[in-house]
């Protein structure tokens, strides 16, 4: 018998945005390759618990043929006779769908799954119940897009209890129609992380950088230059990774403006003219973390300062 990944997933929707995706996170190696099954014409599936990966093909396809998610569920349960061992979160693209979930009778406690509007919310194995509930009340209560809220739910029901096994990975797939790169096709956030001590927030590192660096947003209507005391740590922390020559100042001149614009290549910003990165360093800045590496805090800061603007 395969192992038992001891799991907890989220499964939602974006209504505003038609943004469909799951999280998870589990004692489970590569946990992305088994759990999420996401596509923007149909919804989103994590199977889990001696997973059935069938189910997420399988329940997409239900789904374009217009069957609702407790519909899906119910044929997709029907005719396995491993069904009482297996867990199955769906939410449809359609926002008309009530999302739906099943937790057979013989996963591990603790087990279960909750329901809202636009997500559902399931897990196996866990430490509590309060696991799940602190997940839902974090999704509901959080502001920002779609990516963001299902990250910020994997924290919530990881510090409440999350596993009773532990940590080991962690995976984030949202679907946009036309959300891949080049709008070729619509895998907009694709993130994982295959074997880590803390693989949430090693999941969180990785999504900033994605998000920096492949995701677009509106384009701000006025930009602000760096100035004073973060225009000399700015200046410091491109002279530390090598990008910058010149004595740091409070005047952030065009020597350092070319020292960032050679980091800004070098990381493949190009999605953000070197304007709007120095706006983003200029207002994100003072919410990091002092004792990151240079990069690490340069790009946190590039995430606080577009996170003001919404993606496109």
């Amino acid at each position: 018998m395969p192992p038992r990944p001891s799991t907890f997933s989220i499964a939602a929707r974006d209504p505003e945005t038609d943004a469909v995706g799951v999280a998870v996170q589990s004692k489970f190696v590569g946990v992305g390759a088994v759990v999420p099954f996401v596509s923007a014409d149909a919804g989103a599936v994590a199977t889990q618990s001696f997973a059935n990966v069938a189910y997420g093909p399988d329940g997409l396809d239900l789904l374009r043929e217009g069957h609702a998610p407790a519909e899906a569920i119910d044929r997709l349960t029907a005719d396995d006779d491993e069904a009482p061992s297996r867990q199955v979160g769906i939410v449809a693209a359609d926002p008309e769908d009530p999302p739906a979930a099943f937790t057979g009778d013989e996963c591990h406690d603790h087990a279960g799954d909750r329901q809202g509007n636009h997500y559902t919310v399931q897990g196996n194995i866990l430490e509590n119940a309060d696991t799940l509930d602190a997940m839902t009340e974090t999704f509901e209560g959080t502001d920002g897009g779609l990516p963001e809220r299902l990250i910020a739910a994997l924290h919530a029901g990881n510090e409440a209890g999350g596993d009773s096994r532990g940590e080991q990975s962690a995976a984030l797939y949202v679907a946009k129609p036309e959300g891949g790169y080049d709008g070729k096709n619509d895998r907009w956030v694709d993130v994982r992380v295959d074997d880590h001590e803390r693989p949430i927030d090693e999941l969180e590192r990785v999504f900033k950088i994605y998000d920096v660096t492949l995701l677009e947003r509106e384009v701000p209507a006025e930009t602000r230059g760096l100035t004073g005391e973060t225009a000399t740590a700015v200046g410091s922390a491109l002279a530390d990774l090598g990008f910058y020559d010149g004595e740091p100042t409070d005047a952030f001149d065009d020597e350092a403006r070319d020292a960032l614009e050679t980091f800004r290549g070098m990381n493949n910003f190009e999605n953000h003219s070197l304007a709007v990165l120095e706006d983003a360093i200029a207002r994100g800045w003072n919410g990091t973390d002092p004792d990151d590496d240079p990069e690490s805090r340069l790009v946190d800061a590039i995430w606080r300062g577009l996170s003001r603007l919404d993606r496109v």
